[in-house]
């Protein structure tokens, strides 16, 4: 099945790089350009796309705006959102995982990462680029302030409805482990972590693993070590 992708970015030349890069591989292509957040969630609907790269600065709507904008329609539920920023270290980064972005990459990143991320965000699995580690992550999620009125904290109830189980495969989503690893850690299959892992996204509401790694942290099931 052919992925398909949209770009989201202010800087034509930048926007001619990634089709170029996404178009010369055999199972992508690109199915739309936008210069801002608004063009984007209208060309996220016209075109069916299934991952958007989305730049967080742009004139008029922003990306952290779009990014909520898709996350909140229904209609959108299948597009994965994948930040591209200058600056990995960026608190507007976290908030766009907290809108719902699948996660995020920055634009120094190798061919490779970027298409590997597109592969990674279809499949609903997308996580964090190997710069931007959950320590980062944590940090932002720790010291973040009542100004920020994007958040949509998680209360600790969130989690009474997951099982112990299924707790237990949360700390280790939120560690940055893959399901291999996790199986390997608790010793149990990798498919009955999958399954784990997908259920405590249906119960949470989170529509990949990166929401459940800020659920984990916003909840206080996993706390930031000291920097």
């Amino acid at each position: 099945m052919t992925i398909r992708v949209l770009l989201a970015d202010d800087q034509a030349l930048l926007r001619s790089a990634f089709r170029v890069l996404v178009d010369s591989e055999p199972d992508m292509e690109v199915v739309g350009e936008a210069s801002d957040g608004a063009e984007a969630v209208r060309l996220a609907k016209e075109q069916r796309a299934d991952v958007v790269l989305m730049d967080i600065r742009m004139p008029g709507t922003d990306g952290l705006a779009a990014t909520r904008m898709i996350s909140a329609d229904p209609s959108l539920a299948q597009v994965h959102v994948v930040i591209l920023t200058t600056f990995e270290v960026d608190d507007y980064v976290v908030r766009s995982l907290r809108a719902g972005a699948s996660g995020f990459l920055g634009k120094g990143s190798e061919p490779e990462e970027l298409l590997n991320a597109i592969r990674i965000a279809a499949q609903g699995d997308a996580l964090l680029s190997p710069v931007a580690t959950k320590g980062l992550i944590a940090r932002f999620l720790a010291q973040g302030d009542a100004s920020d009125d994007g958040r949509d904290r998680a209360r600790p109830s969130r989690l009474d409805a997951l099982t112990v189980r299924e707790r237990e495969v949360l700390v280790q989503v939120a560690g940055g482990y893959s399901n291999d690893e996790i199986a390997e850690r608790l010793e149990v299959s990798p498919l009955t972590v999958k399954t784990h892992v997908n259920r405590a996204m249906a119960k949470l509401g989170a529509r990949d693993r990166a929401q459940l790694v800020v659920i984990a942290y916003e909840s206080g099931l996993v706390r930031p070590r000291p920097q």
